[in-house]
């Protein structure tokens, strides 16, 4: 079981908080290190701040101190997992590099979570979220705007296959650890879940296709069965009916079964997607989806606001209601695939109270004494 796990989280922004965040989700216990306290830490709005350290305690200690050093291999001396995010080789000055930390714990798995990777030419390079998918290819194939210039995602896909790739290397890293005893180090870089993310489209021009992610490929376009239409009130429809018998279905709904054996004939194409539209402007978007939703692979391009309205995601708990800074304030709930998903710790997410980080420190064996002087000497600072 993962509760009886305990991590040690030094990452900051992007993949490496979601990595941790998705392990403690499912019981892992998550102990972070940040920055010393009053520093830049701009990702402590509550709006972020709940959902990325809900339930974690936070120990703000200054690494730059040989005291913090210290401090943070004592805590080492009881993790399982250490998770960092620096820019690679930062990790190592600071002491706190994988040769220095399985010093008398051999068994830790350690993962660096990086953008570009521990080596190559980019390794260095800073980035964020649109970085790594301009590089691996994720922006190239998708609309674009008037001027030209691909179209921007509009979430942090790049952010979430990276923290996604280092939990599931982690999870297979304790897994070996379980049978063989021995820990690892982890090279987990963001760009590689962005070509995981692009295998599809890249395996198609390794297999010598010209089109694949071009306007001309079915991810983007090419096809009319696998495209974007607007009801009759102006919502738009998200149409991928690309088995024949979806199709099929789609065709025989909207009354164009003279067109069922035409689903992939290149020249046809522009004739479908206008006729699909024609047909789709007729009416509302909720009636079309009670008709096409069952049969044909139709869903609704969804705002913010109607993804929060939607009966099934309202229904699979999308969802939480927790109080934070004083204020109610509704937050995205866990995704868990348990049945039995354990409780959500509901603590507020920001500065840890300073007695529940001396409860903290204690449990790991630290006495009052000393944590009064770490406090005195600003190793820790709440």
């Amino acid at each position: 079981m993962l509760d009886s796990c305990t991590l040690v989280d030094f990452s900051s922004m992007g993949p490496g908080p979601r990595c941790t965040r998705l392990l403690a989700d499912y019981g892992m216990r998550v102990i972070k290190i940040r920055p010393p306290a009053g520093g830049t830490r701009m990702m402590d709005a509550p709006w972020y701040g709940y959902s990325a350290n809900r339930g974690i305690p936070q120990l703000h200690v200054d690494l730059k101190q040989d005291g913090g050093r210290r401090l943070v291999h004592r805590i080492l001396q009881q993790a399982d997992v250490l998770v960092e995010s620096f820019r690679p080789g930062v990790a190592a000055r600071l002491g706190l590099g994988y040769d220095e930390v399985r010093i008398g714990r051999e068994g830790i798995v350690y993962a660096s979570v990086s953008g570009y990777g521990q080596t190559g030419p980019y390794s260095q390079w800073p980035a964020h979220d649109l970085n790594w998918l301009a590089l691996g290819g994720f922006l190239y194939p998708g609309s674009r705007r008037a001027s030209g210039a691909p179209s921007l995602p509009g979430a942090v896909v790049a952010d979430a296959t990276g923290g996604y790739s280092a939990a599931v290397a982690i999870l297979s890293a304790l897994v070996r650890k379980g049978a063989t005893g021995e820990g690892a180090y982890l090279d987990v870089s963001v760009i590689d879940g962005v070509l995981r993310v692009m295998q599809y489209v890249i395996d198609g021009h390794l297999a010598g296709d010209a089109e694949a992610g071009t306007p001309a490929a079915m991810l983007t376009g090419g096809r009319a069965c696998y495209d974007l239409y607007q009801a009759a009130d102006g919502r738009w429809l998200s149409v991928a009916a690309i088995e024949p018998h979806f199709w099929a279905a789609l065709c025989r709904e909207l009354g164009l079964t003279h067109r069922i054996g035409d689903q992939h004939d290149p020249a046809l194409q522009d004739v479908l997607r206008q006729e699909l539209s024609r047909v789709l402007a007729t009416r509302e978007a909720e009636e079309w989806l009670r008709a096409l939703g069952p049969t044909a692979c139709v869903a609704p391009v969804n705002s913010p606001a109607e993804v929060l309205r939607d009966p099934h995601l309202r229904h699979r708990q999308l969802t939480l209601d927790v109080t934070v800074e004083g204020r109610p304030l509704r937050q995205m709930a866990p995704r868990l695939a348990v049945e039995d998903q354990p409780g959500l710790d509901k603590q507020p997410a920001g500065q840890t109270p300073a007695d529940d980080v001396d409860v903290l420190l204690q449990q790991l064996g630290i006495g009052a004494s000393e944590i009064a002087g770490l406090r005195q000497a600003e190793i820790i600072t709440d």
